[in-house]
């Protein structure tokens, strides 16, 4: 009886399959004068065209006009007419005989009479002989609406089988054969019917999707006799959503005064729960409507519109839901299915069961275009469940899981006035989602997509986290508000880009959305930023620019607002700063291109105490640039800490792991190396500090935490082993009794989790669908483990990885080995460059970890008098670039170092730790193809000291020298063995 489940879990792919038949081509045939009327006076093709766009429908078909029937079979071989109007003052055999001519000539094809004429001859039945002659007679009054009727019954007759089997479409019944009737009533039930199917097709999609889903509104199907009406009930009897009929028509071939009475009574009797609306010009009829019972119309009443539209929205379901109670008084109403499931929590039981018993759910949601729910609900009974909250609660259940599903993988338009605060993604504006939003709006439909490939990872609900995008038509008109186009050419401090940004205003609907969107997000919230060169594949501006935490918890809503509000202004300012300026020069591009979009998005974690964060944050990489033991690149590699991702993104002390090995792990090779290595921070996002200040920024949202202070936490006992240091040795268990480290063994020792595997399928998912290696931020959170027995693993970000070909062979020679003054074997890129003849280095000598900020700062001076020569020169120093803990490295950013055309990472006594890989300091250098160079770790590897301090000293700090050669070195880079070299002078 109703389409299969499989087939509607793809509702959207569906509903392209609906309405496979068009009206495209309408031949009109008619005398001239006839047709001069209709386009010179009543600007028929006008009135259509006007008709459709008014109401949102496709393209109007196109009119042709010819004044006779051989100009009309001419006609037939140059174009492919659907349909056919046909003119005559009155309803004549020659009439009769013009539809038998045509459809002999193209037989099948509908022929419609339009006649001033407003009654049929009352002893020439046959004009709806539908193979021989006339489909329908219509009584013709000049009204454009009168045509856009017909050719949507031509339509729904033609689509009624197909899109009945394929999505289980229903149908009504109307019956009616005087051409008057038909022109005055078939008008009003299209307009109604688009009018209020428009206005209950879910408000949280977006526009393609609206579209997509008025395919599935009922379809009118129309008889004009009783057998004609017993015919098509019996064909769509599971479809039909509701009859509408006259009271007088053919029956038998005679003209019947009950015909509409026994049609209707026989459908009662069939069908219990259909409504039922009898028409006629004669008022006595109504009593004989109650018997039935049926909703009773007068045709001639002054408010005949209004009736039919009152039987569309109170009978049929069209319009909001209206609760009632058994005596038919209106209790409450809702407008969405979200509102429907709210407000059932709260209905009394008896207007629950009233409705249920009628079938009054399913048929509002087959009014929504909700086949799929309302198949679902239709069969329940209240004999079927042990009592009435069991099957209140069921209901909710299945309205509140369609509701979430249907939203997956889509982007929703956001609206304040009927906001779904389970709705999972939404943008609010008409612009670019920015490359970040991009991304993470792609692999939210590729999850969707990929339902059954997760199925194996049942320990995980595996989600995009709930967003809303503010696209970056809201940052051009903000920024034309605020005048603050200047910002481009001028290169201001960031504080100074900060300090123009604190009095601005926000457009005034842009505020007005994020007002609504607050509250409905009670959760804490990640304010990051989306521009549209974010995340590109060869030119990332990955990590340029500002990401706010918030726990949006403060007890005034207007505090809330103001913060985030901040918040974005800060991710606005951040397109103006140093950092991407600087990068935007070395990529070439303009800064007037960049545009910012915003991400709103739930921070992935949980609450320990007056602590909010993730048990893990991660990054994970298709290619792994330094491969060892069985690993090969393409295995990937990812990176994880406890907490907040600010320790990976940053470059801190957290693990890294191959998922396809995590079992190798060779920097916990001794107990040593896991005391030194292991992650001893974390970082967790405040709660309850209702003093901060409204002015967002890491440095007052977020808390760095000492994991030994967070032990009575879940995520630090779950994932922490203890030192014994009595016994010099590590258990894998947790105890209080000794001191945590943080080693992960539960999953990636006893694999309580799936985590490698689970990524390393996202990884590939991500590889499949953007056609490139893929970088994933994700987290992890395990709050609800115990109880359900699932974890949430969320995907944050994914952006493409720079994979760049290998373009040219370059061949590293033992000559080469000899001329050399650094040699690597773990080396990144692809290059025969002789261009360059400056380097720069950090001292060895004077190296002092507690420094780094003060290197960072002699190295950006050093950069800026290179770049303004443009000359391109070697970056050589120790630890990992770019990291934020200036223990494992310098702290540089793009403003320090905009200039540099490779980079060599060494190693020093006086820092430990692991090479720059997962970072977004990293992400760009490869992005970019800058050659990065990492020396010390192959026994093999050189470099040699002496001959630098031997080179011409241009410039000189502290703790930085610059030295240029006489003639260009060579760096050679060979990308296949990932072998690199610094060859002395070269010609």
């Amino acid at each position: 009886m109703y389409p299969k489940k499989d087939k509607l879990s793809s509702r959207f792919k569906l509903f392209h399959e609906l309405m496979p038949t068009k009206v495209q081509n309408i031949l009109l045939i008619s005398t001239s004068y006839e047709a001069w009327i209709m386009e010179e006076d009543s600007r028929i093709s006008e009135q259509i065209v006007t008709e459709y766009r008014g109401l949102n429908l496709s393209r109007p078909p196109r009119l042709t006009w010819v004044s006779s029937l051989d100009e009309a079979l001419t006609h037939f071989a140059d174009l492919p007419f659907d349909m056919v109007i046909t003119f005559s003052r009155s309803v004549d055999d020659k009439a009769l005989t013009l539809g038998q001519e045509i459809k002999k000539a193209k037989p099948g094809i509908p022929v419609v009479l339009l006649t001033h004429q407003e009654m049929l001859p009352e002893n020439s039945p046959a004009w709806y002989d539908q193979e021989k002659c006339i489909d329908m007679v219509v009584y013709w009054s000049g009204q454009a609406e009168i045509l856009l009727a017909i050719v949507k019954s031509v339509e729904d007759r033609f689509n009624a089988i197909p899109d009945t089997r394929t999505a289980g479409v229903r149908v009504i019944l109307f019956v009616e054969d005087s051409p008057y009737y038909l022109s005055l009533l078939l008008p009003i039930l299209y307009k109604e019917l688009v009018i209020e199917t428009q206005a209950v097709i879910e408000d949280g999609l977006n526009e393609e999707h609206r579209l997509l889903s008025m395919r599935a509104r009922p379809k009118i199907l129309i008889a004009h006799s009783y057998e004609q009406a017993m015919a098509l009930y019996e064909q769509f009897k599971p479809y039909v959503l509701g009859v509408i009929s006259d009271m007088r028509f053919y029956r038998n071939h005679v003209l019947d005064g009950i015909a509409g009475l026994q049609l209707l009574s026989h459908i009662k009797r069939d069908r219990f729960d259909i409504p039922l609306l009898l028409t006629s010009s004669e008022s006595h009829n109504a009593g004989l409507a109650e018997r039935i019972p049926a909703c009773f119309v007068d045709k001639n009443a002054p408010s005949l519109h209004e009736a039919i539209k009152a039987f569309l929205v109170e009978h049929l379901g069209f319009g909001n839901f209206i609760f009632r109670m058994p005596d038919g008084t209106a209790y409450d109403q809702a407008s969405n299915l979200y509102a429907l499931e709210k407000k059932l929590e709260s209905i009394p039981a008896e207007s629950f069961l009233f409705h249920c018993r009628h079938n009054d759910f399913s048929r509002w949601f087959y009014t929504l275009a909700e086949v799929e729910l309302a198949s679902q609900v239709r069969p329940l009974r209240d004999q079927t469940f042990d009592n009435v909250e069991n099957h209140r609660r069921h209901l909710m259940k299945i309205i509140k899981e369609k509701r979430i599903a249907r939203q997956r993988g889509v982007i929703v338009n956001f609206d304040r006035d009927r906001f779904d605060p389970d709705t999972n993604f939404a943008k609010t504006g008409n612009g670019s989602l920015g490359g970040k939003a991009r991304g993470l709006a792609f692999f939210s439909a590729m999850l969707h997509r990929n339902r059954e490939r997760l199925e194996a990872f049942h320990q995980f609900d595996i989600v995009v986290p709930q967003t809303l995008v503010v696209t970056t038509d809201a940052f051009d008109e903000f920024i034309d508000i605020n005048r603050l186009h200047d910002l481009t050419r001028e290169d201001l401090s960031d504080e100074e880009v900060l300090s123009r940004m604190r009095n601005t205003v926000f457009p005034v609907r842009l505020s007005q959305q994020l007002s609504e969107y607050l509250r409905a997000a009670d959760y804490p919230l990640a304010v990051r930023s989306s521009s549209i060169l974010e995340d590109a594949q060869f030119k990332s501006y990955a990590g340029l620019y500002h990401t706010c935490m918030l726990a949006n918890d403060h007890q005034d809503f207007t505090f809330r607002r103001s913060q985030l509000e901040n918040a974005i202004r800060r991710v606005y300012a951040s397109t103006y700063f140093l950092a991407p300026k600087a990068f935007s020069r070395r990529v070439g591009n303009q800064v007037e291109q960049e545009k910012m979009a915003v991400i709103l998005q739930q921070v992935v974690g949980s609450r320990y105490g007056t602590s909010y964060y993730p048990a893990i944050s991660g990054v994970a990489q298709s290619l792994n640039y330094y491969p060892f033991s069985r690993m090969k690149p393409e295995d990937g590699i990812v990176s994880i800490a406890l907490g907040l991702g600010k320790a990976v993104m940053e470059g801190e002390k957290i693990l890294r792991f191959s998922p396809r090995f995590p079992e190798i792990l060779p920097q916990r090779s001794t107990i040593a190396d896991i005391l030194t290595n292991a992650q001893q921070h974390f970082y967790a996002l405040p709660l309850g500090r209702n003093t901060v200040s409204p002015e967002a920024s890491d440095a007052n949202t977020l808390d760095r935490r000492a994991i030994t202070e967070a032990t009575d936490e879940f995520p630090v006992r779950y994932l922490s082993s203890t030192y014994e240091p009595a016994e010099e040795r590590i258990r894998d268990q947790f105890s209080p009794q000794g001191i945590p480290v943080l080693t992960f063994a539960a999953i990636l020792k006893y694999k309580a989790f799936p985590l490698p595997q689970a990524i390393l399928t996202l990884l590939e998912m991500g590889r499949e669908g953007m056609g490139c290696p893929v970088e994933i931020e994700f987290a992890v959170d395990f709050n609800r483990a115990e109880a359900t027995g699932r974890a949430r693993l969320a995907v944050l970000q994914i952006r493409p990885m720079s994979a760049r070909e290998e373009m040219l062979e370059v061949d590293v020679t033992r000559e080469d080995s000899a001329r050399a003054f650094c040699i690597c074997h773990q080396a990144l890129g692809n290059t025969d460059n002789r261009t360059m003849a400056d380097l720069v280095y950090v001292r060895p000598e004077t190296f002092d970890p507690s420094k780094t900020n003060l290197i960072a700062r002699e190295l950006g001076k050093i950069n800026g008098a290179l770049v303004k020569a443009g000359r391109k020169y070697v970056l050589i120093g120790p630890g990992r670039w770019g990291s934020a803990d200036h223990w494992l490295g310098i702290p540089v950013t793009w403003s320090d170092i905009g200039g540099v055309g490779a980079i060599v990472e060494t190693v020093h006594p006086a820092i430990n730790a692991d090479p720059s890989q997962g970072s977004h300091f990293f992400h760009n250098i490869t992005s970019l193809g800058i050659n990065y160079l990492n020396v010390g770790i192959h026994p093999e590897d050189l470099i040699d000291w002496r001959y630098l301090a031997g080179l011409t000293v241009v410039e000189e700090t502290e703790h930085v020298v610059h030295v240029r050669t006489s003639k260009p070195f060579a760096l050679r880079v060979d990308g296949r063995r990932r072998v690199g070299v610094l060859l002395r002078g070269s010609n």
